[in-house]
């Protein structure tokens, strides 16, 4: 889980009007700071199978929310993965 203050950051970098908080690009960048703090805790823990299957659907709703984005407006497709340092 996130820190309500890490979040309220992430909305903030992320958001595309005043009140936006459940736009495509700010669900993607949320999602991408759940799945790097997973990645942290599976240095630590390498058989914790039932939180890597988390991991995996996160970075499939990721995945499926880039898909879209990428699909209705490519030019905020590549301005987020360049934010967020994603490879695609």
């Amino acid at each position: 889980m996130l820190v309500k203050d890490v979040k309220q950051k992430v909305i903030e970098n992320f958001k595309a009007h005043a009140r936006d908080t459940g736009s495509a690009q700010v669900q993607i960048a949320i999602l991408t700071e759940r799945i790097n703090n997973l990645t942290g805790h599976f240095n630590q823990h390498k058989k914790d199978f039932h939180s890597r299957r988390g991991l995996l659907m996160l970075v499939g709703r990721r995945r499926k929310l880039l898909s879209n984005l990428k699909k209705k407006d490519v030019r905020k497709y590549e301005e987020i993965l360049e934010k967020l340092h994603l490879r695609k």
